[in-house]
């Protein structure tokens, strides 16, 4: 032992005099081409770089260096490169791209066990490694192009590595969904999802990708893996896109997902849908799906598996929309020409949404074309809309801006009533969305609409509304694993009437609700079993309820203003899509939510278990600008499973609980244009929902038919109704004249789709029942003995059918069938006198009901010839809406006329509607 220590000492101090003797270099360098750095470094080191010279086009790098090894440097200079390096001699060192150079050979590289290789202490086993795979390319592929992907580290002995990326359209750099990437010779592969992003796991060593989707040129891409790395697609379009409705990527996803009650529309896809006046309209066109509903014909508003409509949350670029349509509901108030898709969750609810009962209506607007300016535009007998797409830096940014306008007025003055002789309608609605790809880590998108309406029935009244959105998102990718988006919203809805009469009675009155929300939403791909998604949410509404002012200096209508209201709703959530097996899918999760009424506001407080009333008022509680009045809050379960009982036959169940904070204030069984919305506070509880949902879903003859059965079964509590005779605009206590129920709704739905071929479209049918409960000891709160009964919105059964039979590539003819239960209404039953006074005596609440309606539109669709290179291409719809000519009742409603009561009939369209659109894209 005494003898080896002399030997390790001199051995060890030799080391540390070679260390000491390496040169060192002192270097900057600011944002410098890679080929200077080197020549630099050549002439500092006296050593040669040998490369080749397209390696280093573009690549910059900035940094200091003190007193630094060559090493040092080099591994710095190249760490964020494909490049490596390998020192052959004191005086040379070889650059390579993506690959490593080995000193030694790979063990069995000759076939057999080498001694000296084995017997190296030193020496680390090469497993597997893309210099020395077997390079297998059928020669029946044909090989689009090769990429190399990743750099090549000697030290990591992983076999697999992720590669991910986006698909992109060549021409409108649009993100393309729902593209399928398969890895040939595996059973593996992956789709993109809706921003175009993937990720997939790859063999080290060569392989060959190939991706295909309806409406997308397929590719062929040969990979050289080395380590982890991006792979982006950048695709043709297809134009036989032009044969089909249905996107066929999508038609799977009804089986494998684990949400039930989801469905995905794409607006491109329904413009050959006959509707009225040949609007193309992708809200109208979901009604016609299982499940959702409208109080009737004209109406606004959606009801959804039994609920009201103020229980959908409908969002466009993740801000609300309070009143999503134009004209008395007959139009939607979105752009089609500027709207892309339009997702539908009625079932299964994912955690990061909340805040309503029933549904969620998340609407995209496109991007921008980045590459060249492009439009599309539309001329009608009621509307005429525009799109433009504008680069602003080529690849990178576009400008998106839509607008529509109507001359719609003169469909008053046609009608056969003298009294809307001199009425007047007008609608228009623009959006400007701007869309920038920073890098490839790195979008941001920010969108801006407003909508206006304005009417006059009367020759004395103008009433308008309008909606105002604002939103800003940053998508942003950590990393393979993980990315997050930053979302900033406000949503704006108010409406006004303007009274001027011949009188001194002229006023104005207007109605504001304000809300602005920020979101942080993440995801993290865990792994193959597990993907998480996560985030926080914090929302402020501002409310004016009312305020009414005189109009002109000879009026003497006295002002009043009611109080504004002032909340504060957040929201933390968690999820997992959690792949127990090959069969079982589950996703899970987690929201807790919190909503707290401030001040500044005067709380009235009244007697417990007494009817709100001035009589049973016991004291108001002033509070202080942002002062919390009441809080309310609570956990949402949200849970959906998928468990495959054969290939394309899936089974899924689901239970959701929701809250929502905001009432809608209406006497009408549709949105009204000045329909308020009110917050929750110390005396109007919040609405709590459960749901539980359980469906079959089954695929036939490779996904060209998609059958779905599902049932449900929801409760509610603290649904917001009204005492009869109820006054709600401009009501200071307006807590005295609402009741809070219970409510529950049930129903099936069955839907059949035929997803390309000549003859496609679905049938659906649903049978739903919806109940509310208003039950009290005191009598002015009971309604109908405090007994279950129909909703205004009950509608047991609902069918319709949407087809359209291609007769060539260009022309196509299309049908839309409808059928519905007459909804509920109360009649008179009966008259009676009493101190010399004629009374009328009413039904139980909702114990009647209007004639069921019915409705058949049909269509002729012709494409424009189908060239490539042409200046636009374009595309007519001739269109009957309600062909048979059925009088649909709207309403049915009572008068009194001299001494006899009489029933009348309001109709929206009780004649054949012709149209002719034309549109045209360029």
């Amino acid at each position: 032992m005494k003898r080896l220590l002399p030997l390790f000492v001199l051995f060890f101090g030799s080391l540390i005099f070679g260390q000491e003797n390496e040169s060192k270099f002192n270097f900057e360098f600011e944002n410098e081409p890679l080929a200077n750095i080197l020549a630099v470094i050549e002439k500092e080191s006296q050593v040669v770089f040998l490369y080749d010279d397209k390696w280093l086009s573009g690549e910059t790098f900035s940094g200091k260096f003190g007193n630094a090894t060559l090493s040092e440097i080099l591994e710095k200079v190249f760490e964020k490169t494909s490049l490596n390096y390998f020192e052959y001699s004191d005086d040379k060192i070889i650059l390579t791209q993506n690959n490593s150079i080995y000193a030694d050979l790979p063990e069995g590289f000759f076939g057999k066990e080498e001694d000296s290789v084995s017997e190296n202490p030193n020496y680390t086993r090469i497993t597997s490694n893309p210099v020395f795979s077997n390079i297998e390319a059928s020669k029946k592929n044909t090989i689009d192009r090769t990429v190399r992907i990743g750099k090549e580290n000697l030290s990591d002995a992983r076999t697999t590595f992720k590669i991910s990326g986006y698909a992109r359209t060549t021409e409108g750099n649009q993100p393309i969904s729902n593209l399928s990437i398969i890895l040939n010779g595996k059973n593996t592969g992956t789709a993109t999802n809706d921003d175009g992003y993937y990720e997939l796991e790859v063999p080290a060593g060569t392989s060959i990708l190939k991706t295909s989707s309806l409406g997308i040129e397929s590719s062929t891409t040969r990979i050289i893996v080395f380590n982890d790395g991006q792979l982006n697609f950048d695709l043709n379009e297809s134009v036989e896109f032009l044969d089909e409705v249905i996107v066929e990527a999508n038609a799977a996803k009804n089986v494998e997902e684990a949400l039930s009650g989801s469905t995905d529309l794409v607006v491109e896809e329904t413009k050959n849908i006959p509707l009225v006046l040949g609007e193309r309209d992708v809200l109208k066109v979901a009604t016609t799906l299982p499940g959702i509903s409208t109080a009737g014909e004209g109406a606004a508003g959606f009801n959804v598996r039994g609920g009201s409509t103020d229980q959908n949350l409908i969002l466009l670029d993740n801000a609300v929309i309070y009143n999503p349509s134009h004209f008395f509901g007959i139009f939607q108030a979105l752009n089609p020409f500027t709207t892309k898709d339009l997702k539908i969750l009625k079932g299964g609810i994912p955690a990061q949404y909340g805040g309503r009962l029933s549904s969620v209506f998340d609407i995209t607007s496109k991007d921008a074309n980045n590459e060249k300016f492009s439009g599309e535009a539309a001329i009608g007998p009621v509307t005429s809309n525009v799109a433009l797409e504008i680069p602003v830096v080529k690849g990178k940014s576009g400008l998106l801006i839509g607008g529509r306008g109507t001359y719609s007025g003169w469909i008053l003055r046609s009608l056969d009533d003298e009294s809307l002789s001199n009425s007047e309608a007008s609608f228009y609605d623009a959006i400007a969305k701007y869309t920038h790809v920073i890098n490839e880590k790195n979008t941001m998108k920010a969108m801006g609409y407003y909508s206006s309406d304005a009417f006059s029935i009367t020759s004395d009244s103008v009433y308008g509304y309008n909606n105002r959105l604002l939103s800003f998102q940053w998508d942003h990718k950590f990393n393979d694993k993980n990315t997050g988006s930053l979302v900033i919203a406000n949503s704006n809805y108010k409406f006004n009437i303007g009274y001027e009469g011949n009188s001194d009675n002229n006023f104005d009155l207007g109605f504001v609700v304000d809300e602005t929300e920020a979101k942080f939403k993440f995801s993290y791909l865990h792994s193959k079993a597990h993907k998480f998604d996560y985030g926080l949410s914090a929302k402020l509404y501002n409310v004016q309820p009312g305020n009414l002012e005189p109009n002109g200096s000879n009026s003497i209508v006295e002002p009043k203003i009611i109080s504004k209201e002032k909340a504060f709703e957040a929201a933390i959530y968690l999820s997992d899509n959690f792949e127990v097996n090959d069969k079982l899918l589950i996703d899970v999760g987690l929201r807790y939510s919190m909503f707290a009424y401030l001040g500044p506001t005067n709380a009235r407080v009244y007697e417990e278990n007494m009817p709100k009333s001035e009589e049973t008022l016991t004291e108001t509680v002033s509070y202080d600008n942002n002062e919390i009045v009441e809080t309310y809050g609570g956990p949402e379960i949200r849970l959906s499973a998928r468990y495959f009982l054969g290939p394309d036959l899936s089974v899924k169940a689901s239970y959701n609980t929701t809250y929502q904070y905001i009432h809608r204030l209406s006497n009408t069984t549709t949105i009204s244009p000045i329909d308020t919305w009110k917050l929750s506070d110390n005396n109007i509880k919040p609405q709590k929902g459960r749901q539980v949902g359980l469906g079959l879903y089954k695929n036939l003859d490779g996904n060209k038919y998609e059958i779905s059965l599902e049932g449900y079964y929801k409760e509610a509590d603290n649904l917001l109704d009204f005492k009869v005779g109820s006054e709600l605009l401009l009501n200071e206590t307006i807590e005295t004249e609402t009741l809070q129920g219970d409510g529950q709704a049930y129903g099936v739905e069955f839907l059949i789709r035929k997803n390309s071929g000549k003859l496609n479209g679905w049938l659906g049918y649903t049978y739903s029942r919806s109940f509310l409960k208003l039950d009290s000891e005191f009598a002015e709160e009971r309604v109908n003995n405090g007994e279950y009964f129909p909703t205004n919105y009950d509608k047991p059964h609902d069918f319709s059918a949407v087809l359209n039979y291609k007769l060539t590539k260009r022309f196509s003819l299309s049908a839309n069938l409808a059928y519905q239960t007459g909804r509920p209404v109360t009649y008179p039953v009966a008259r009676y006198n009493f101190n010399n006074s004629e009374y009328v005596v009413y039904s139980d609440r909702n114990e009647f009901r209007i004639p069921d309606y019915y409705r058949l539109d049909l269509g002729l669709n012709i494409e424009g010839n189908h060239k490539k290179n042409k200046l636009a291409h374009s595309f007519w719809n001739i269109s009957v809406y309600n062909v048979l000519g059925r009088n649909n009742p709207y309403s049915v409603f009572f008068v009194t006329e001299n001494g006899d009561l009489k029933a009348y009939q309001s109709s929206i369209f009780s004649i054949p509607v012709p149209t002719i659109t034309y549109n045209f894209k360029f």
